[in-house]
């Protein structure tokens, strides 16, 4: 088990440097960065000043080590647009995405658990084709075509829930459903299968030889085994609704890291687009290291890997 976590951390490292360099790249890729400061208006001199300022008239690899040795400190330079340090705003905007994406994933497993659950033992019936047709329509629907779905029946019509903005746990329920929706129709996909595959081996037919009952079953003895990668799964897909987030925040207008990250875009604010692009992706990664290592630890084939 030791060797396989090392390969996966040795992996991890290697895409968190890949990211690192693919975000400081595409920044410059988009313009001079100068110009984009300095506004349409600037002058050549006013432009000279502003690259001078930014140390940005020094060669690219140069820019590039500066920014990697800083990023690996936690130190991510100064916003151009909001004029704070970096690490500040997106320290004091981290835990609306967090709890946006820990909301969605609750939301998501409350669902998706009892559907996967109802499909499997009603297989190959009306039910389980209906389950799995709420799976396929899940996977289809865009995020933010159902997130205006839910503003103009929820916010709008019925007037039960705010339609955008931060504040109290009401606020995350909509965003919340829609992130859910995203990742239900893996979840219950994968609860089903496994639950199938619990259903039909040896230990349940002694269970039910015992005469133990239908609930004892499937809860205690079929879901228990069928939950272990559901479980390592998820940490995954809170990893993608935290990634997500930077549409469903802009749709819900929440300000979170993913609406920092949209305001920096449209304000060419590139330090802030950067130390996000980075964060959300080290966010994952840890992310699917922690699955990574729930499969080690729950699967005897790589315990001695």
């Amino acid at each position: 088990m030791l060797k396989f976590l090392l390969r996966r951390s040795a992996v991890a490292i290697l895409v968190a440097l890949t990211v690192l360099t693919l975000s400081f790249a595409l920044t410059r890729l988009s313009g001079d960065l100068a110009i984009s400061i300095a506004g349409p208006n600037a002058t050549q001199a006013d432009v000279d000043i502003i690259r001078q300022a930014y140390g940005l008239n020094r060669p690219l690899h140069i820019q590039y080590l500066d920014w990697l040795w800083r990023a690996m400190q936690g130190d991510f330079g100064e916003s151009y647009f909001f004029k704070d340090r970096v690490s500040n705003l997106i320290g004091s905007r981290l835990p609306i995405t967090i709890t946006l994406g820990l909301t969605g994933l609750l939301l998501a497993l409350t669902v998706s658990l009892p559907l996967g659950i109802i499909a499997a033992v009603k297989e190959n019936t009306w039910v389980d084709r209906t389950v799995m047709m709420v799976a396929l329509v899940g996977q289809a629907m865009p995020s933010f075509w159902l997130g205006l779905l839910l503003m103009v029946w929820l916010g709008l019509q019925l007037a039960i829930l705010p339609i955008s903005g931060t504040g109290g746990p009401e606020y995350y329920v909509m965003p919340g459903i829609v992130l859910a929706f995203s990742a239900i129709p893996s979840l219950m996909r994968l609860t089903r299968s496994g639950m199938i595959e619990a259903l039909g081996s040896d230990y349940i037919r002694t269970a039910r030889a015992k005469g133990l009952s239908r609930f004892s079953i499937l809860v205690k003895h079929g879901f228990r085994n069928a939950a272990i990668p559901v479980v390592s799964i998820a940490a995954v897909q809170l990893g993608f609704m935290l990634g997500g987030s930077i549409v469903i925040e802009t749709v819900f207008a929440m300000h979170g890291v993913g609406y920092l990250a949209w305001e920096s875009i449209s304000k060419n604010d590139y330090p802030v687009v950067q130390a996000v692009v980075l964060v959300l992706a080290l966010i994952y990664i840890a992310l699917t290291l922690l699955s990574d290592l729930l499969n080690a630890v729950l699967d005897p084939r790589l315990r001695t890997a």
